[in-house]
């Protein structure tokens, strides 16, 4: 339900508070098969306790500002809590609540050093891996083998079961891998309404591209008198919108994202290495210094963030922007005004600067784990409730809506579906091939999951003259960005990272001053502060630095794990 944020100051709080909602993206369950009736019946009859005995766990939990309560609830008491223990025997309890997720990173530091954990919590790769160091965490193999049904287990494989693996350690699973779709692809959005009035083609090459943002910035379609040629942020790892990744795939060059914060590729002789170092990548940053010098980039892109650069997209002075495929929703802060529409989108797939096709990098989706501490007295329930989950999320009811809305059961934008503390995310997604023949059909029996009927439903208001839903057409409809996703899989044009361990010991000492030396030497080329001949000298230092030993931990993983 949860639009995949990576980088959570995206969209203005009004359309991010009804998008997340509405199920705009991945942290919910986007796209699974739905269990049968009775498959959904099996399941909780599985996971409930013989006796009356209702197991209790600890949790800790992060607040959101997208959360609201109803009267008389809390994190601590509310009615997501009160339907665990009353349908599965599971009784949750918070150690702590962080405010927001910076507070959380903190508190969970101070938790993970003082030994002082609760049952069960979310953490990150660099987290997991300290935690099996330090001895602190339980290997669930077998509580998972015996507690979790069928079902979970089926749903837990879907992607080959590499989600899994990044949580197995030594043949030991020593986690839950909070699990996405991995298909999160960068793609290219132009102002078309532009393209027609400048007489100018649909981009198919790069060449395309420079064609257009030079035309975008000499002819002002907007009529601004500030017009620019494409939009960036000052943010390196950015894959939401105004990133640089989907630019950078153009030229064959992958860099570590906020989606895949560690993509290495395969170098065509079976070893790996890292992305953002090779030879592409020089490529890719002397196209964007040649871009700077003629200003088609804002020159004040490095001190802007997504929302500010944006300004300038809103406002009728950037026609061009990479990004994920729900940025048409980001994009309706400019192209909706007063309920009429005044700026039209197209989305493409990334144009390549030569005859191979351009490939967006994908992580493996999953990069957060829920472990279980050493001594968690009942395991079991962790289970229950990664069972229950699945069952709920995918199979509503009239019943099971109360995890998702709250006691009433009524959609209100309060977004209780939060409370649940435990929640894996579709490891597949078939909405490319669904929904964009369903909205042209007008067949909302081609629709079967939740999130496609949910989706078909916005759209077809769009269909029906509701402008506010402009953006879920340009995202699910026959021309969106859903659409080009199984042409992109047909025909290999996803650049999955080939490393999903955890951080190697080097990794985890030098890669904060790696990425910090990165992004400075990158933005100064980009600026045309220095040569692009700087990227030598940097890749030669970043290899002194630690990256040769990186690398060689990586391959050594690799060598295991094939």
């Amino acid at each position: 339900m949860k639009m995949k944020l990576r980088g959570k100051g995206v969209l203005t709080t009004a359309l991010i508070t009804s998008l997340i909602a509405a199920t705009a993206c991945s942290s919910k369950t986007e796209n699974s098969p739905q269990p049968s009736a009775s498959a959904t019946a099996s399941a909780t009859a599985a996971q409930t306790p013989d006796s009356k005995k209702v197991l209790e766990v600890s949790t800790i939990r992060e607040g959101d500002p997208y959360l609201k309560f109803d009267a008389g609830e809390s994190f601590d008491k509310n009615s997501v809590y009160e339907a665990y223990e009353k349908d599965v025997g599971v009784k949750i309890t918070n150690q702590w609540i962080a405010a927001d997720s910076n507070q959380y990173k903190e508190k969970l530091k101070i938790a993970i050093a003082s030994n002082d954990i609760p049952d069960f919590m979310l953490v990150d790769a660099t987290q997991l891996q300290q935690l099996i160091e330090a001895d602190m965490i339980m290997d669930i193999t077998s509580v998972y083998d015996k507690f979790a049904t069928p079902e979970t287990k089926k749903f837990m494989q879907a992607d080959g079961g590499t989600q899994m693996k990044s949580a197995t350690f030594g043949g030991k699973l020593m986690a839950i891998p909070s699990t996405s779709n991995p298909y999160y692809a960068q793609f290219l959005y132009v102002r078309t309404d532009w393209l027609k009035k400048l007489n100018l083609p649909e981009p198919k090459t790069m060449q395309d591209l420079m064609t257009i943002a030079e035309a975008f910035k000499t002819k002002d379609p907007g009529g601004t008198g500030r017009a620019y040629g494409i939009a960036f942020n000052k943010d390196m790892k950015e894959d939401g919108a105004t990133g640089f990744i989907g630019f950078m795939n153009g030229y064959h060059a992958y860099m570590d994202s906020n989606a895949d914060s560690n993509h290495w590729i395969d170098d065509g002789t079976g070893k790996l290495v890292k992305g953002y170092v090779q030879p592409q990548m020089k490529e890719a940053l002397k196209a964007l210094q040649d871009m700077f010098k003629k200003g088609l980039i804002d020159p004040e892109f490095a001190v802007k963030d997504t929302q500010k650069e944006s300004e300038l997209i809103f406002g009728n002075n950037i026609g061009l922007v990479y990004g994920a495929e729900w940025v048409p929703a980001h994009l309706a802060t400019g192209a909706i005004k007063d309920g009429k529409q005044v700026q039209e989108w197209g989305v493409y797939p990334i144009p390549s600067v030569d005859n191979n096709p351009a490939k967006a990098q994908i992580g493996i989706g999953g990069d957060r784990y829920y472990v279980v501490s050493k001594k968690a007295k009942n395991p079991e329930a962790v289970m229950r409730l990664l069972n229950q989950w699945i069952v709920v999320d995918n199979n509503q009811t009239e019943d099971n809506k109360v995890y998702e809305y709250g006691k009433d059961r009524v959609e209100k934008k309060s977004n209780y579906w939060l409370l649940n503390p435990l929640r894996v995310g579709s490891l597949s997604n078939n909405n490319g091939e669904v929904l964009p023949k369903a909205i042209a059909a007008k067949d909302a029996s081609l629709a079967k999951t939740k999130d496609q009927k949910t989706r078909y439903e916005r759209a077809m208001k769009y269909v029906n003259g509701d402008t506010s839903m402009w953006w879920e057409y340009w995202i699910s409809g026959p021309k969106g960005s859903y659409s080009l996703i199984p042409d992109m899989k047909k025909n290999n044009q996803f650049e999955q990272t080939k490393f999903y361990g955890a951080p190697t010991p080097t990794m985890v000492e030098k890669n904060a001053i790696l990425e910090k030396k990165r992004d400075e030497v990158f933005f100064k080329i980009i600026m045309n502060q220095v040569s692009v001949d700087e990227f030598d000298k940097f890749v030669a230092d970043w290899k002194k630095l630690g990256g040769d030993q990186i690398t060689k931990e990586v391959n050594d993983w690799y060598a295991k794990n094939k």
